[in-house]
């Protein structure tokens, strides 16, 4: 299911027909890791490397990104305060200022970050800009966004690390935002990602991504996997099934070999 724009709150895309959910897949995970380990021994032969080789989801995204927004330094800042902001949200943390909120929290949690050096060299001008950047993103969180109940077990900024060909090959993944269990009956776990910018060709790849990797870390296979742009506020959610996780392999498989293609 792809949605354009948002037609609802995310936390209604995330709940969804509770009558719909299909039973707990506790069986996909070894099959696709089985696959993962064959790809990477036709990749890098038997031998461990001593450097692995890294893939993330912004590996995925590839060209996908919108580099006007997403690499220079204002887009860089905005990057890191809207999702500081948005587990502020999550939490139900009262945000009176967005930008000195956020700045705040993440001051609080990293205070050697880069973000620190890199705003001291911004001017009056572009500290402005930057403060308007993410008041208006945030006010888009806040109009898509909707009430996250605690009983959905939130968890934001999970990070997963994953290796393959015996450490030839790590996985890395941060997800915004996690909600559901993997223990129940039926599929419930949902996967969040916030991005600053509009969602383009790479956004499905690192949907897709998102999946496989939560896949491989708890064996369980996810219920749904869902981006959310406060650039713009597009809504994507793809529910996952087994040839979701299929086509997730193959770009996975894809980005290895480019990773590993002669330069």
């Amino acid at each position: 299911m792809l949605t354009d724009p948002a037609p609802e709150l995310l936390v209604e895309v995330l709940r969804g027909d509770r009558d719909q959910r299909p039973l707990r897949d506790d069986h996909s995970a070894a099959g696709l890791r089985a696959t993962l380990e064959d790809h990477v021994f036709e990749l890098f032969g038997p031998e461990r490397r001593a450097t692995p080789t890294v893939i993330s989801s912004a590996t995925l995204r590839g060209s996908g990104r919108v580099s006007e927004l997403f690499d220079s330094p204002l887009g860089r800042a905005r990057s890191i305060l809207i999702p500081t902001v948005f587990r502020l949200l999550v939490a139900h943390v009262h945000v009176q200022d967005p930008y000195d909120d956020a700045l705040a929290a993440w001051r609080g949690e990293h205070p050697r970050d880069e973000l620190v050096e890199l705003l001291s060299h911004f001017d009056h001008d572009q500290v402005a800009r930057l403060r308007a950047d993410v008041h208006a993103h945030y006010c888009t969180l806040v109009q898509g966004l909707g009430p996250i109940p605690s009983s959905w077990l939130p968890r934001t900024s999970q990070r997963a690390r994953q290796l393959l060909g015996g450490g030839s090959v790590e996985l890395r993944d941060v997800v915004d935002l996690v909600v559901g269990s993997t223990h129940g009956v039926v599929a419930s776990v949902a996967l969040v990602d916030i991005t600053t910018s509009p969602l383009g060709a790479g956004a499905e790849r690192a949907l897709r991504y998102h999946a496989l990797v939560q896949t491989l870390r708890t064996s369980v296979v996810p219920l749904r996997t869902v981006a959310f742009s406060s650039a713009t506020g597009e809504l994507w959610a793809l529910d996952v099934d087994h040839e979701m996780l299929t086509r997730s392999v193959e770009d996975l498989v894809e980005a290895l070999a480019r990773k590993d293609a002669p330069q």
